[in-house]
C-alpha cells in the first residue's frame, strides 16, 4: 500500500500567467471565474461536451440536431428583415446551410469570401429560407486541405465576458500538459486504499478524463466516477474542515457558567408557561456543557413554535447570571427586534439590561452602547451584522446565540467569536434554526456542532388546518377574508411570485395590497416587504400586532420573527414556487392563539406531479422534520437546504443533488482520515477550501 505524504500543494502555488498565452488581462478575466492558480484552472471543469469528432454532410442534417459541418462560402451579406443580421451561405456538394449572425462586425463580413472553406458547429434550426444556424463556432481554413475532425469529445466550460472557449480551452490543456510531466504539482491527496476501494480514478486520470474525454459515445456525466472522485474529495474537505474546528475549540478553554439558582428559578416562575419536556432535556445538555471549561457548539432545531427562543433566554441568563455579556444574532432587523421585546419582557425583572444593535442605530445612541459593552457588567446585545463592525467590542463575551443560521455563513459564526479574544477566554456557541435539517444533511452541514433537537410542541396547540386552492377560486378567498375580519381576526396574505427576483417580489406585493383594498374597502390592508425601511417596515409591524391592521400583505420577509396570535389566517400565493421548509416556516406564523387557524394554499394551474404530491405532503403534515424529509426524496438536498442562501456550504465540483448518496459515508471516510492518514487532513482542506487557515486558526 503507497499513500503520499503530500507537504505543499505547488500547483495552488502557481499563478495562471505562467502558462503561455495568459497575459495581465486574460489573468483578470480568469479571476473573475475564481481562477487565479494551475490548481484553479485545472478543477474548472467542463459542464458540456461538444462532439466534432464526426464531419456531417449537410444533406443528413434535421432541425433540432447540434452537428458539425464544413462547407465552402457561397455568399456572406446583410440582409435586414424583422432584424439586421449578417448571412452565410455554405455549400459542401451535398446541399446548402446558411450561417446567421444577429451580432457581427465589418471585419466578420469581410473574412467570409465566397470560396473560401470553413468549419461550424451549432444546432441547426429552420430558417427563413431553409436550414440554418445561428451564431455557429466557426473557424476558417486556409484550405479545403485543412478539414479535419477532432479526435476527442470538446469539452464546454463556464466563461466570463470578454474570455473565449478556445483561449480557456488552450490554457487548460497546457496545464494538463504540465501536470503530465509533474505530476507532483498536484499530489493525490486520498489514500491508495480508499482510491481503490470505491474503484475511482487517480486524481490526473480523473482530470484527463474530464477535461479530454477520449470515448465519444459515453461523455463524462454526473455519475461518472472521475467527477464523483472529485466530489467525495471536496465534500470530504468540508466535512473534516468543520470537525478541525471542533477538535480546536476542545482545545481552548471557556468561561464556566454557574450562575445563582435563584436567577434562573426566578426566570422560570415569571413565565406564563410550563416548559415542555423535550425544553426541559436541551436545557438539561446545554447545562452540561457550559458548566465545563471547554466551549459549547450545540445546534438547537425545533419545529415551527417548540418554544427555541425560551431555551435561548434560559442559556442567555446562564451567562449572565455568571457575570458575563451575551451577544444574540438574528439575520435580519425585523427578527431581532422581535427577539429584543420578547427578551426584555422575559428578562425584565432580572435586573440583566436587554439592548438592541442594528445598522439603524443613532450615532450618539450606539456610542453610548458601545461604552456600556466595554464595561465588564453583564449585558444581553440583540443584533444583526451589525455586531461584526469593528467598533463593537465586548469585554466579557461568555455566550453567543445565533438565531437562523443557515442565514449566515460559518465564517460569520467563527469571525464572531473573535469578539472575546481581549479576555483569553472563548464564548459558548447556541445555534438555532427552526428549518429541519434532514440528518445526512446535518452531518455535513454541521459537523463542528453537537446538535439537540426540540421535538415537542408546547401543549394546547391548534393544529393548523391547510387547504390546497387553485386560483381560480381567488374571488372565493377574498370574500372569505372579509368574512374572517368580520369575526375581529386577523389574516396575512403572502405574495411570492418570482423567487429569485426581490424587486419583483416586492412589486407583487404592492400590487396585491392595491388589489385586496379596492375590492375589500372597509379592511385595514397594510403592506411590509424586503425593500422597506426598517422603520417602515416595524411601524407596519407594530400596527398589525396591535390591530390597527387587519391584513398583512407581505413578501416572505415574515418567514421568521412574526408573533400575532390573532392572525389566524394565510394565504400563500404560488406555493408551489417555494421549497417545503419554507412553506412550513411561512404556516408557522398563524396557530399562536386559541382558536382555529387556516392556511390556504392558492396555486397556479397547471400543477405539476411533483408539485401535487408536495403540497399534499405540507396539507397533511404539521411535523417539519418527516416535511423537510419528504422534500428530500422528492426534489434533492439543494432545494431542502436552500444552496442560495448565504450560510450554505460553495462548492466547485461537489453539488447537494447529484451527490447525495455520498453523504452516508462522508462522516465514515472523515474518521478513517482522522485515525489512520491525519498528515492528510490539511492538504485536502487546503486544496479545496478558500479560508482552510480560518478554520484551523478560531
Amino acid at each position: 500500500m503507497s499513500t503520499p505524504s503530500p507537504s505543499v500543494l505547488n500547483a495552488k502555488q502557481i499563478p495562471v500567467t505562467q502558462l503561455t498565452g495568459i497575459g495581465p488581462r486574460t489573468a483578470v478575466l480568469l479571476n473573475k471565474l475564481g481562477i487565479t492558480s494551475l490548481q484553479d484552472l485545472l478543477l474548472h471543469l467542463p459542464y458540456r461536451y461538444e462532439d466534432r469528432t464526426r464531419i456531417h454532410s449537410i444533406a443528413e442534417l434535421r432541425t433540432g440536431v447540434t452537428a458539425f459541418v464544413c462547407g465552402r462560402v457561397e455568399l456572406a451579406e446583410v440582409v435586414v428583415k424583422t432584424k439586421k443580421s449578417l448571412v452565410c451561405r455554405i455549400n459542401d456538394d451535398t446541399g446548402f446551410l446558411y450561417l446567421r449572425f444577429f451580432h457581427f462586425s465589418a471585419a466578420q463580413l469581410q473574412a467570409l469570401t465566397p470560396g473560401s472553406w470553413l468549419t461550424a458547429y451549432a444546432e441547426v434550426r429552420l430558417g427563413f429560407a431553409g436550414l440554418e444556424m445561428v451564431h455557429p463556432d466557426y473557424k476558417i481554413l486556409a484550405s479545403r486541405d485543412e478539414i479535419t475532425a477532432d479526435e476527442a469529445l470538446t469539452p464546454v466550460y463556464a466563461l466570463t465576458e470578454g474570455l473565449s472557449q478556445h483561449t480557456l480551452r488552450k490554457a487548460i490543456k497546457h496545464a494538463l500538459s504540465w501536470l503530465t510531466q509533474r505530476p507532483e504539482l498536484l499530489p493525490d491527496c486520498l489514500p491508495t486504499t480508499l482510491i481503490e476501494a470505491y474503484c475511482y480514478p487517480a486524481l490526473i486520470e480523473a482530470l484527463n478524463a474530464l477535461h479530454a474525454p477520449k470515448s465519444v459515445q459515453a461523455p463524462p456525466t454526473a455519475d461518472h466516477p472521475a467527477r464523483k472522485r472529485l466530489a467525495l474529495e471536496e465534500l470530504l474537505a468540508h466535512h473534516l474542515a468543520l470537525r478541525q474546528v471542533r477538535q480546536y475549540a476542545k482545545t481552548a478553554t471557556a468561561p464556566q457558567l454557574t450562575p445563582p439558582v435563584t436567577v434562573l428559578t426566578a426566570f422560570l416562575d415569571h413565565l406564563p408557561f410550563a416548559l415542555t419536556r423535550a425544553q426541559q432535556r436541551v436545557i438539561k445538555e446545554i447545562e452540561h456543557d457550559v458548566s465545563s471549561n471547554k466551549p459549547m457548539l450545540r445546534l438547537v432545531q425545533g419545529d415551527v413554535g417548540s418554544g427555541k427562543t425560551v431555551v435561548a433566554a434560559y442559556t442567555a441568563l446562564l451567562a449572565l447570571g455568571s457575570g458575563y455579556q451575551v451577544a444574540l444574532m438574528a439575520p435580519t432587523e425585523l427578527l431581532a427586534e422581535q427577539h429584543f421585546r420578547t427578551f426584555t419582557s422575559w428578562l425584565g425583572d432580572s435586573a440583566f439590561p436587554v439592548v438592541l444593535l442594528t445598522g439603524q442605530n443613532k450615532s450618539k445612541h450606539k456610542e453610548t452602547l458601545l461604552q456600556t459593552l466595554a464595561k465588564d457588567s453583564p449585558i444581553l446585545v440583540v443584533g444583526t451584522h451589525a455586531l461584526f463592525q469593528q467598533s463593537v467590542q465586548f469585554s466579557r463575551l461568555g455566550l453567543i446565540i445565533i438565531d437562523e443560521q443557515h442565514r449566515f455563513g460559518v465564517h460569520q459564526r467563527l469571525a464572531l467569536r473573535e469578539k472575546a479574544q481581549n479576555t483569553g477566554l472563548k464564548p459558548h456557541q447556541l445555534v438555532m434554526t427552526a428549518t429541519p435539517i434532514p440528518r445526512t444533511l446535518a452531518m455535513l452541514q454541521y459537523s463542528d456542532l453537537d446538535i439537540s433537537i426540540i421535538d415537542e410542541l408546547p401543549p394546547g396547540r391548534i393544529p393548523i388546518v391547510t387547504s390546497v386552492i387553485p386560483s381560480e377560486r381567488r374571488e372565493e378567498v377574498i370574500n372569505r377574508i372579509q368574512h374572517w375580519i368580520d369575526q375581529r381576526r386577523q389574516a396575512y396574505w403572502v405574495c411570492t411570485l418570482i423567487e429569485e427576483s426581490e424587486l419583483l417580489q416586492c412589486q407583487a406585493a404592492e400590487n396585491t395590497a392595491l388589489l385586496l383594498a379596492q375590492s375589500l374597502p372597509a379592511v385595514r390592508v397594510g403592506l411590509v416587504h424586503g425593500r422597506m425601511k426598517a422603520r417602515d417596515k416595524e411601524h407596519v409591524m407594530q400596527a398589525f400586532k396591535q390591530h390597527e391592521l387587519d391584513l398583512l400583505v407581505a413578501t416572505t420577509v415574515i418567514e421568521v420573527g412574526v408573533d400575532v396570535p390573532n392572525a389566524g389566517l394565510m394565504i400563500i400565493e404560488n406555493p408551489e414556487r417555494l421549497g417545503l421548509a419554507q412553506l412550513h416556516q411561512l404556516r408557522g406564523r398563524v396557530g399562536r392563539g386559541q382558536s382555529e387557524s387556516f392556511c390556504l394554499l392558492l396555486y397556479q394551474m397547471p400543477l405539476s406531479q411533483l408539485a401535487r404530491q408536495r403540497l399534499k405532503i405540507l396539507r397533511d403534515s404539521h411535523d417539519g422534520f418527516y416535511i423537510a424529509e419528504q422534500d428530500l426524496q422528492l426534489r434533492g438536498p439543494g432545494d431542502v437546504m436552500g444552496t442560495r442562501q448565504t450560510g450554505q456550504m460553495q462548492f466547485k465540483i461537489a453539488d447537494l443533488q447529484q451527490d447525495a448518496e455520498l453523504f452516508e459515508f462522508i462522516s465514515m471516510l472523515s474518521d478513517h482520515l482522522l485515525r489512520d492518514f491525519p498528515e492528510l487532513i490539511t492538504p485536502i482542506c487546503q486544496r479545496w477550501l478558500e479560508h482552510a487557515g480560518l478554520y484551523a486558526e478560531v
